[in-house]
């Protein structure tokens, strides 16, 4: 059973703004999700087998090379390309806050 308290500790972890009642709605929503996994929990999967690794999809890597070799060795002609700079870093705009 989803409490008022366990939807409003959800919310807060996730970082939502919830109304009164996006919160009775999302407590409805998780409510049916947790039953709808009990019930995945009757189903008898004896004689399935584990899903990875025996798969036709295998992760596909390559060695890294550099493209462009113009600058290849040229430190200080490649940070001088960057729009703004302090030293030998490059400044970006933040990407967290």
């Amino acid at each position: 059973m989803i409490t008022r308290k366990d939807v409003e500790h959800i919310a807060k972890l996730a970082r939502l703004h919830l109304t009164k009642t996006e919160e009775e709605n999302l407590g409805n929503e998780l409510a049916s999700i947790l039953e709808f996994v009990e019930k995945l929990k009757e189903v008898d999967v004896s004689g399935v087998g584990p899903m990875t690794g025996g798969t036709m999809l295998r992760d596909i890597t390559r060695p890294d090379e550099i493209l462009n070799k113009t600058l290849e060795g040229k430190p200080e002609e490649l940070l001088s390309q960057a729009p703004e700079r302090t030293q030998a870093w490059v400044r970006v705009k933040a990407v967290f806050e």
